[in-house]
């Protein structure tokens, strides 16, 4: 499982998760489509936002293996902002390779690359 060096392991200040520090013996656990309802939380759409930012700002629209990235946190933007890349994809490879769709995430969460923010 190739470790994402760089990458935040979690949210700033929150429990969210956005990596494993190991791989699991029976595998990786699959990546599926999870359904974002409008009622969420607003910290689960923080930690959407925050994960995907970290996506955009590691991997900008290159190409890259799912590794040490959490299954979980991937799974609620997978199939939208972040899509399969390999042809056949299994879904449940550590080395499975991933891209993010950039127009589809400016879609769904523009508060990242909203340039005008102050620092």
């Amino acid at each position: 499982m190739m470790k994402h060096r760089g990458f935040p392991s979690r949210l700033p200040g929150t429990d969210f998760q956005f990596t494993i520090r190991r791989a699991n013996p029976k595998g990786a656990t699959p990546l599926v489509r999870r359904e974002r309802y409008a009622d969420r939380r607003p910290a689960d759409r923080a930690a959407d936002a925050g994960f995907l930012a970290a996506l955009v700002e590691h991997f900008g629209d290159a190409p890259f293996p799912r590794g040490n990235l959490d299954a979980g946190r991937l799974s609620w933007l997978f199939g939208r902002e972040v899509l399969p890349y390999d042809d056949p994809f299994d879904p449940a490879d550590y080395d499975a390779q991933l891209i993010v769709d950039l127009d589809a995430a400016r879609m769904s969460f523009p508060e990242i690359f909203d340039t005008g923010r102050s620092a």
